[in-house]
């Protein structure tokens, strides 16, 4: 006989309850022999443990000499001193047993283990649970944790397998979400899911619904229980809440003691382990109510759910959405339907449609619902059909009521915006205003300064009419928000740009908690951003741009716009992989974009490929624009692309694709009295076009209008103060220490690629060894510490597609014997830093770079511009080149350079 001290016992006893740990340290104390379990009281739902806990109790009791009884001793039968009485199922005995139990528990002979479940209490459970606590609290069996999963799962896979198994995670998890830890549920679910992977392990873990046998099993256990206890996990599967207002009607319990006849049903499921201890609906046990039940009561049950949820104002939104799919109609069936979107659309769910369409499917009329249809199409990104729904209310409408065609005409006015046409947009806005259509006013000022009406945009400002007999508007987050964006973009043109700067960023943030922002011309996110680029304040415009596509301002349809301007501004930093990574992100091959995105992602393409002097790459770049300037009328809001497009038109001599809108450009700045915030950024795009196209008139032109604007800020003041070393380039006059600081200048506004281009350009141009080893250095630092693109020039051929991201091209010092007359055939140059590879092998490193570009294909011009040096240098490097490698001919040469330098194609 295995003695008390042994553990053999103790360990198959923890097997056999394992993942409880209240049974674990009963057992621990029953094989110490401790005096704490002579009386001992366990309470647990159904399918908890109890029995499989009294049976081990009882082989350890044996095991210890103590005689076992099962049975309850008739009146007058003591319990011995060695005697254990251990009785199971005590809520199923009689008032005179559970009286004789409560008299042996006074008595201290013996050991008296009794197990029932919480419910039901009959007449004398009480006071044996008095008595027994008197000696040590009661041993409640709870519900499995992670840890108790995993032990029940490698105990039966360490059966099936006669090895110890560790069970997979996924396993566990997943029987975990579908019992609840209710452990007779993760017993029968482990088994069955053990028995349908088989022999093959590796299936036992992967997902897939429960076992349909397994469903049917649990079915006949909950018909045991009647129909009060199944309709009740019925109702809780299909989304009842546990609230006697709706479970009463809904279960057809009578109102006079409803809620006590729910209470006992509830205690019923929890006592039989078919509902958690919080009365929660358990995935398994409402997968097998659902699948056992007749598919017209689960209708009927979910139309009654709904319509007692419409009818006390509750959660509409959950019981409407177990009715889609499921054919209901009616008019009562179209109301669930409809309040259920509109709960939706209140807190911007993207169901909201689904809902609206149901319940037109249901027999809702369409014209009725839809200016909300339109709305919640906005909010979920749905453009053609907000346009759609919206268009039927604005075709006629005086058949909606005033409120409906207002939201109907503010929809449609934000699609109309997002997709370039800012002018029609704006006269949505006029039209609502002038219908007496109440506060959408304010959301013309944006549109309007777009367009150019500033007096327009000054007089809503002033003080909208307010419509008659219409209240005044509440001061809400939106409303606030509007209000501060209308300001904001007045001041960006008729004020303060530090001022509109900070109205449009309050205004962001004012909406950050809000999905109404969707039905806005624009995010005051994205304005702010622009207004911030134009300040020069690239750090403001990418926080408040990151903040917005963090909480998703403006929905699905802004997020585009966000993740492309911050593209935008990577591009002004120097930034060319990270701006090319958000114009992938946002514009993937084959998306097709809104108008206004489409303007800015082709710009964005345009230019950084002009940024790598990659005229080869650049046509299709171009290719995309001309279809995105013909989609996208102009107005302020894209004048920054527009200029970037009119530079790479004159590189591609394709001019008068841009011509007209930069007409109206011209025209809309005027009409807006050529705000300079605004204006600078054209002025110094048409500047650099005038540079390619070397035409001086146009240029010294375009300077002096920077010059005007110089004071705005210190954007512009940077822009003013290079134009005219610009200008004096195209006569190779260089003062370089002024061109310096204004390379410098432009690089602390952010516009790092400029000031490196600047200062490159002078470089190959003085012929000041010392100015320009000095030119070169700052070339090289701006562009270095912008993180952005290899300084590219505008070239007249083809060139390199260039995927470098640092300045490796641009050596420190490169001094130049020149004569009077510029660089001659004998013209030396040396270097006095090699690049990266030094120079070992044949060729130098400057020679390993005229290498690498005379076989991508380049000309000696463009060699020399990429590298800054002049081309006769470059000519006389692939002279030496290819004496020094005995090259009979220029087939012989290409054939040498890749050996050294590496396989590159050959134009």
């Amino acid at each position: 006989m295995t003695t008390r001290t042994e553990p053999a016992p103790v360990v198959a006893s923890e097997a056999a309850v394992s993942g409880s740990p209240a049974a674990r340290r009963l057992l621990r104390e029953v094989a110490a022999g401790s005096t704490a379990v002579r009386r001992v009281d366990i309470i647990g739902p159904g399918g908890h443990g109890k029995t499989v806990l009294l049976d081990v109790m009882s082989a350890a009791f044996r095991d210890a000499g103590i005689l076992v009884r099962r049975d309850v001793p008739p009146a007058g039968e003591p319990l011995g001193p060695d005697v254990a009485l251990l009785v199971d199922d005590a809520h199923l005995l009689t008032p005179v047993e559970l009286d004789r139990l409560v008299a042996l528990a006074a008595v201290p002979d013996g050991y008296l283990v009794v197990a029932h479940r919480p419910w039901p209490r009959p007449t004398g459970t009480a006071a044996l649970g008095a008595a027994l606590a008197a000696s040590r609290p009661p041993v409640v069996l709870d519900a499995l944790d992670r840890t108790g999963v995993a032990a029940r799962a490698a105990l039966l896979l360490g059966s099936r397998a006669g090895s110890p198994q560790h069970p997979p995670a996924e396993l566990v998890d997943r029987v975990l979400a579908q019992t609840a830890g209710l452990p007779a549920l993760v017993d029968r679910l482990l088994a069955a899911l053990v028995e349908r992977a088989g022999p093959d392990r590796t299936r036992i873990g992967l997902p897939a619904p429960p076992p349909p046998g397994l469903l049917a099993q649990l079915g006949y256990v909950v018909h045991g229980l009647g129909p009060g206890v199944r309709g009740l996990l019925l109702a809780r599967a299909l989304g009842a809440p546990l609230e006697a207002e709706v479970l009463v009607p809904l279960l057809g319990l009578p109102d006079a003691d409803g809620a006590m006849r729910l209470d006992e049903l509830v205690e019923a499921a929890r006592a039989a382990g078919l509902l958690t201890a919080d009365g929660l609906p358990v995935p398994l046990v409402s997968a097998s109510v659902v699948a056992c039940t007749p598919q017209a009561s689960h209708v009927e049950m979910r139309r009654a759910l709904a319509e007692i949820e419409l009818n006390r104002g509750g959660n509409v939104l959950a019981a409407a959405r177990g009715l889609l799919g499921t054919g209901a109609s009616g008019a009562r069936v179209a109301a669930v339907f409809t309040a259920a979107a509109e709960e939706a659309l209140r807190t911007g769910a993207p169901a909201a449609g689904e809902f609206f369409a149901a319940a037109v499917r249901a027999g809702s009329p369409a014209l009725e619902l839809a200016a909300r249809r339109a709305e919640a199409a906005m909010l979920a990104g749905d453009l053609d059909l907000a346009l759609t729904q919206a268009d039927q209310v604005l075709s006629d409408p005086g058949q909606v009521p005033p409120a409906d065609a207002v939201r109907a005409g503010t929809v449609a006015a934000a699609v109309l915006a997002r997709r370039g046409m800012l002018a029609r947009s704006a006269e949505l806005y006029r039209w609502m205003g002038t219908a007496s259509m109440g506060s959408a006013a304010v959301l013309a000022v944006p549109a309007l300064i777009g367009t150019g009406a500033l007096d327009e945009a000054r007089e809503v400002l002033r003080g909208p009419v307010q419509a008659p007999g219409t209240p005044p508007r509440p001061p809400t987050l939106l409303a606030g928000a509007e209000e501060l964006m209308a300001k904001g973009a007045y001041d960006s043109v008729a004020g303060s740009p530090t001022a509109a700067l900070s109205q449009l960023t309050r205004a962001a943030s004012l909406l950050e908690s809000s999905h109404r922002a969707a039905l806005l011309p624009d995010t005051p996110a994205a304005l702010a951003a622009l207004v911030a680029v134009h300040c020069g304040e690239l750090d403001v415009a990418q926080s408040v741009l990151e903040r917005a596509v963090r909480v998703g301002l403006g929905g699905r349809s802004a997020d585009t716009r966000h993740r492309l301007l911050l593209g935008w501004i990577a591009l002004f930093r120097g930034a060319t992989p990270a701006a090319r990574s958000a114009l992938a992100a946002a514009s993937p091959p084959g998306a097709q974009l809104e108008p206004r995105d489409e303007f800015l992602a082709a710009a964005l393409d345009v230019a950084l490929t002009r940024r790598t002097g990659d005229l080869a790459s650049l046509m299709p770049a171009w290719g995309r624009a001309r279809e995105a300037i013909v989609r996208h009328p102009v107005d302020l809001f894209v004048l920054q692309q527009l200029g970037e497009l009119s530079i790479a038109a004159t590189r591609l001599r394709e001019s008068s694709w841009v011509r007209p809108h930069l007409d109206e450009a011209a025209e809309l700045l005027a009409s807006l009295g050529n705000p300079a915030l605004w204006a600078a950024p054209l002025y110094w795009s048409a500047l650099q076009a005038a540079i390619l196209s070397e035409s001086r008139e146009d240029a010294q032109r375009h300077a002096a209008a920077l010059e005007k604007a110089a004071g705005a800020s210190r954007y512009t003041a940077a822009m003013a103060t290079a134009a005219p070393h610009w200008v004096r380039l195209l006569d190779s006059e260089v003062d370089a220490a002024a061109v310096e600081a204004a390379a410098r200048g432009l690089h602390s506004v952010g516009l790092a690629w400029e000031g490196g281009k600047l200062a490159g350009q002078a470089a190959i141009r003085t012929r000041d060894r010392k100015a320009m080893s000095t030119l070169l250095g700052c070339a090289r630092a701006l562009q270095s510490s912008g993180s952005g693109a290899r300084a590219g020039t505008e070239q007249d051929a083809g060139s390199q597609p260039d995927t470098d991201t640092g300045p490796t091209g641009i050596p420190v010092t490169v001094p130049v014997a020149r004569s009077a007359g510029g660089s001659h055939p004998g013209a030396v140059e040396s270097d006095s830093l090699p690049t990266a590879g030094g120079d070992d092998g044949p060729l130098s490193g400057r020679e390993r770079e005229v290498a690498a570009l005379v076989l991508e294909g380049l000309t000696y011009k463009e060699i020399g511009e990429q590298l800054f040096i002049s081309a006769k240098t470059v000519e006389h490097h692939v002279a030496r080149m290819r004496q020094r490698l005995g090259s009979g001919s220029r087939g012989e040469l290409f054939a040498h350079l890749r050996q050294i330098v590496g396989n590159a194609p050959d134009a």
